[in-house]
């Protein structure tokens, strides 16, 4: 198939290398200049770089809405769009234009967890397995009709960086396997449904801090979801942010004030927790390793030198 792609960091990367493994003629590559937005500079595999080795015309956009890309997009006489990781809206103009429209690739299982960050909100929620869906682009972002989806099983410790590894490798298949479909025309996409839709946005310094009010489980997810390279999830001791590296739930149930420094349990120390701490019936989240403002990680044994006082919401 004759083709643009659009997209940006290692998905979209991924994404124009399964095309031109795939032998199909890409016309051109629109992808996002770089960027110093946290969440950008992880998994940022240059788009740009690859089309550039490839020979492939590449245009650097933050959106899509200049009549110069449109007339480019109307003279390489397309049969598809594909687009992974594209972070504005495709107007109607560009996802309607090539002869089987525009195939989206996102790293959900949509209808759920739509827009950013979908693997680090689908952690910290809990859920049991993610995945990724190849659909149709209509108006609504991300809510067109699916052509096909893949799924990896959520483990009790795995970690977003674990699952983006997993995931990410299903893009190459995926991509491949929904354009085959496209092109022999046998397939019948699904609509989503749109009373299980869910949308979520990018997320922020803020998305990190630690609720000490939170029941342990769910901080336990947070600290899972914030492994490194990203951002790690955060709280405040003695006026200074405290990143916490490796947390597990304890084995006993404690009582008092929610963010209270208590009582060392295992290999760690153990905080309180939950919205009804106060019982003596919850749990308490036991961080293990730390990180200092100035980078120096620990255990938590070794930073917490005596019980007592409290990890804050504020310096």
């Amino acid at each position: 198939m004759r083709v643009a792609m659009f997209g940006y960091q290692t998905w979209g990367h991924r994404t124009l290398r399964a095309l031109i493994d795939a032998g199909h003629d890409v016309a051109l590559v629109v992808t996002h200049p770089k960027s110093d937005h946290a969440y950008e500079k992880i998994w940022a595999d240059s788009v740009a770089d690859l089309a550039e080795a490839n020979g492939i015309r590449t245009l650097l956009r933050q959106r899509p809405d200049d009549a110069d890309l449109l007339a480019e997009l109307k003279e390489a006489d397309l049969d598809l769009i594909v687009a992974n990781n594209w972070r504005t809206w495709l107007p109607p103009e560009i996802f309607e234009m090539p002869r089987h429209g525009t195939l989206n690739v996102h790293d959900s299982l949509l209808p759920a967890y739509a827009g950013f960050s979908p693997l680090i909100w689908a952690l910290i929620n809990g859920e049991k397995e993610v995945g990724l869906t190849a659909h149709m682009m209509d108006a609504d972002l991300d809510a067109g009709d699916i052509v096909l989806q893949r799924s990896v099983p959520v483990g009790p410790k795995d970690t977003t960086t674990d699952l983006f590894h997993r995931t990410v490798d299903l893009i190459a298949p995926i991509t491949t396997d929904a354009i085959e479909l496209i092109a022999k025309g046998n397939f019948t996409p699904v609509k989503q449904d749109r009373s299980k839709a869910s949308f979520f946005h990018k997320r922020a310094l803020e998305d990190s801090l630690i609720d000490w009010t939170w029941p342990a489980d769910e901080i336990e997810r947070l600290v899972r979801a914030q492994s490194d390279p990203y951002p790690n999830a955060f709280t405040h001791h003695r006026g200074k942010q405290l990143r916490v590296v490796r947390a597990s739930v304890s084995t006993g149930l404690y009582g008092g004030t929610p963010g209270r420094i208590f009582i060392r349990e295992g290999e760690g120390v153990v905080i309180v927790a939950g919205p009804e701490a106060r019982r003596g019936r919850s749990h308490g989240l036991v961080i293990e390793r730390v990180r200092t403002e100035d980078g120096t990680e620990l255990a938590a044994t070794e930073y917490f030198r005596t019980m007592g006082g409290y990890l804050t919401s504020r310096p």
